[in-house]
């Protein structure tokens, strides 16, 4: 069945769109493992410039005193606007954080990392706004892959503004958390949009066996358990800046045993992924439907991935290279199982119909 250009063009600039947020989600990593999240103490701006500088004689006299003035000034609006809305605890969590009033030293390629990190930003942003025009045909054909689209954009836009809060509270962890949380929310309302782009495109397999909507709750419960777990490593990756910085960056080897009860948690919670996974898995592939084989084959390569990078990281000291790699490949096994929820749910709601046919015929 040919496909109308708009909806080949939607569905190019959406596929573009989702390998782009997850380019940035591992450019993110990148950020967090070099310790460049810092590189550039303002938002929008980098010191000032919209390019920002490659020796320390291009900055102002007491730079660092000028911008930590800056990034108190903006959190006390910050604080007095939670406590307005009723997050009284949030707001005094601001400032009660031990580095709000410390200022990283300059480092050109820290600097540059993390302003690389802003332009990639930008340039998805620019993707999603054209995603929502490349949308506007679905108004008639269905107004809800329109609307998924520009709630992605609006979130998007939040989502730059929720980072230039984590520039000013200087990694505050409850607001890197909501970030990556953001993110993923993103991710997701992309593959649904473009995934719904498509119905009526592709012509029902008949014969096939009908799969069973009891599966579509469990499938749900694992992609939450993973999105869970994904907050949680947002956690142990704060302990693991935590203890870093006590120790200088020294004796790697000896982080993982100072991490505590979370990184325990995180990590024995890898486990029941990892039954859930596999019991899904095999229930997927006794549907004989290859759509639905090949999304449980692709999950579970992703969780090897995973489970290999996780042990790399806990058992070889937490080597930087790692650290975004796990977080990438974590992110892309959810929107995997996303993207199996949808196709699940759709084929358990058709999939009567064609074997119907089939019989019939």
């Amino acid at each position: 069945m040919t496909q109308p250009a708009f909806v080949r063009r939607f569905r190019f600039f959406g596929i573009l769109t989702v390998i782009s947020v997850y380019l940035l989600i591992l450019v993110g990593g990148i950020v967090r493992s070099t310790g460049s999240g810092m590189g550039c103490p303002d938002w929008p701006k980098c010191f000032g410039t919209w390019v920002p500088p490659t020796q320390a004689n291009e900055l102002p006299a007491g730079y660092k005193e000028i911008y930590t003035a800056q990034r108190v000034a903006k959190n006390q609006k910050l604080a007095k606007t939670l406590e307005r809305l009723g997050f009284k605890q949030v707001a005094s969590q601001i400032f009660a954080h031990p580095t709000q009033f410390i200022e990283t030293d300059f480092n050109a390629t820290k600097t540059w990392i993390e302003y690389v990190n802003r332009l990639l930003g930008a340039l998805i942003g620019v993707f999603i706004f054209l995603t929502v025009i490349l949308a506007l045909p679905y108004w008639r054909r269905d107004r809800a892959v329109f609307w998924l689209a520009f709630a992605s954009f609006l979130l998007t836009g939040f989502q730059g503004w929720l980072g230039s809060l984590v520039v000013s509270t200087n990694l505050l962890p409850e607001l890197v958390t909501v970030h990556m949380a953001l993110a993923l929310l993103i991710v997701a309302m992309l593959i649904y949009a473009v995934d719904r782009s498509q119905q009526g495109q592709v012509a029902p397999v008949l014969g096939q066996r009908a799969v069973s909507r009891k599966l579509i709750p469990l499938l749900w419960i694992t992609t939450f358990l993973t999105f869970g777990q994904i907050v949680l490593g947002t956690q142990v990756r704060e302990q693991v800046d935590v203890v870093a910085t006590a120790a200088n960056y020294l004796n790697r080897a000896n982080w993982v045993e100072q991490l505590g009860n979370i990184f325990k948690v995180h990590r024995s919670f890898s486990l029941l992924l990892l039954v859930l996974n596999v019991y899904v898995g095999y229930q997927l592939y006794q549907t004989r439907n290859a759509h639905l084989q090949r999304l449980a084959t692709v999950t579970m390569g992703l969780l090897g991935l995973e489970i290999i990078a996780g042990v790399t990281l806990a058992y070889l000291a937490l080597p930087a290279t790692v650290q975004p790699v796990h977080l990438t490949v974590a992110t892309i096994l959810f929107g995997a199982q996303f993207l199996t929820i949808i196709r699940y749910a759709r084929q358990a709601k058709t999939q009567p119909q064609a074997v119907y046919a089939s019989v019939v015929a």
